[in-house]
């Protein structure tokens, strides 16, 4: 991730559920907080109840790289968690990057296309 940190300590999640707000689609919920830097943090959370340890790594490889194609049309200074449901673990990839870049649009921390080819 070219212009993002992972978000690695359970304090700084542990922030991010208690201040920030939140949005969820049927597959993730994305948590955001503002964190004061010109950086992004991104943290993924995958729980035992959605599957196995493949299963919640092939998830999270999925949210992170479908955050990092998408990284430049992201807001910056942000602390994001996304949350990945139990239907994440049927989803394909551009099903989990529909997800994201929906819930992202909801929470007003990513720049629109439309918006930004008006504006070119």
């Amino acid at each position: 991730m070219l212009f993002s940190e992972s978000l690695k300590k359970t304090g700084d999640f542990q922030r991010v559920y208690r201040n920030g707000k939140s949005y969820a689609n049927r597959l993730l919920v994305m948590y955001v907080l503002k964190n004061g830097s010109e950086r992004n943090r991104l943290g993924i959370s995958v729980s035992k109840k959605v599957g196995n340890s493949v299963v919640r790594h092939h998830i999270t490889r999925l949210v992170r790289e479908s955050y990092r194609l998408h990284e430049e049309r992201f807001h910056s200074g942000w602390d994001i968690v996304v949350v990945a449901r139990v239907n994440a673990k049927e989803a394909s990839y551009h099903q989990i990057e529909s997800a994201l870049l929906h819930l992202a649009n909801l929470q007003k921390i990513i720049i629109n296309i439309e918006k930004k080819m008006e504006s070119d």
